[in-house]
């Protein structure tokens, strides 16, 4: 089957369209079948050249936010933003007042990146470490060239626009399958590994960072990056769900099409369960499921059309033990 397929590919290759063709080699199923095999093959490269010129744009603006963020805000608030950048203006800072030396941010964010990487390679996924590593050094480079600009003096301001501003990129690169480096590895290895949304340990982890920083360069300022923190990690958990997970209640009548719904749409399973409305005191179907928050706007919607007179509730899920299936990074 191989042999006849091969040959098939190098007998077409000879006429540079299907009416050079003979007309008994068009009516071949094998020739339909080699023909639409082409067709979807070359449709799915084409698909898959569109998103990955579309994620590496989005990064590139990403990188030049970040870049801009440290420099118009970070910088002149004296804040220390936690993860590899805070460590790296850390390192910086001290070499400046202690020994006196100017150390590149590129050279030395792209040196504490390099476990994470490994991290990245190791245990998330390649495509996933790859676009990461693109941010990484985009962003370095940015923050060396471009020029600071101080948009405002006062220190509370820059800890809130900053952390919007940081929260906006990390969740901007997390949905173009991306970090923007440092701890976000840590974050992602431990919400797919523990299946846990684990932003709010990577916040303790920064705190770390941070009171160092006090100790160093005084508490104010690393007060005021707490702050900054803090609100980056809001932001990210409002623009990224997908480590975060939700119960759906869908009392029904198509108990069966509901379930297909969200098998289709999540890949998860449900359990369907018996039970009696207690205003008509008719028989209905309960089905019980745990999905992502990602997807259960899109799943609940999808359900109101397989059964409009549906009753969905869904409940934030604080935590799950068992299988749960998560799509992993590439």
């Amino acid at each position: 089957m191989v042999v006849t397929l091969f040959v098939g590919v190098i007998f077409m290759s000879k006429y540079k369209n299907d009416n050079d063709l003979p007309t008994t080699l068009k009516q071949s199923p094998k020739y339909d079948k080699l023909n639409n095999k082409q067709k979807n093959g070359g449709l799915q490269m084409k698909t898959e050249a569109k998103e990955s010129i579309k994620k590496i744009l989005v990064i590139c603006f990403a990188s030049f936010l970040m870049a801009l963020n440290i420099k118009s805000f970070v910088r002149t608030g004296g804040l220390y933003p936690g993860g590899a950048t805070g460590l790296a203006l850390l390192i910086q800072r001290a070499a400046d007042m202690f020994l006196h030396i100017t150390i590149p941010y590129t050279i030395v964010n792209i040196l504490l990146n390099a476990i994470p990487v490994y991290i990245g390679f190791r245990f998330i996924g390649k495509k996933f470490t790859m676009y990461s590593c693109l941010m990484i050094v985009l962003t370095s480079v940015l923050t060396d060239i471009i020029p600071g600009y101080a948009i405002t003096y006062d220190t509370l301001l820059i800890s809130i626009f900053g952390g919007l501003i940081n929260g906006f990129v990390i969740g901007l690169c997390l949905h173009m399958n991306a970090t923007t480096g440092g701890t976000d590895f840590i974050a992602i290895y431990l919400s797919e590994k523990k299946e846990i949304d684990s932003w709010n340990v990577v916040l303790g982890i920064n705190v770390v960072i941070l009171a160092a920083a006090g100790v160093l360069f005084g508490w104010d300022k690393a007060l005021y990056s707490i702050i900054f923190q803090y609100t980056s990690t809001q932001v990210v958990h409002i623009l990224y769900r997908k480590y975060q997970h939700e119960t759906l209640f869908i009392v029904t009548n198509k108990a069966t099409e509901v379930y297909e719904v969200i098998s289709k749409m999540s890949n998860h399973g449900a359990t369907i369960m018996e039970g009696e409305g207690s205003y008509e005191h008719q028989e209905r179907k309960i089905v019980y499921s745990v999905v992502s928050s990602a997807q259960s706007k899109s799943i609940i919607r999808e359900v109101k059309k397989a059964d409009p007179h549906a009753f969905v509730n869904a409940i934030k899920t604080e935590q799950i033990a068992g299988r749960f299936y998560q799509k992993p990074n590439e």
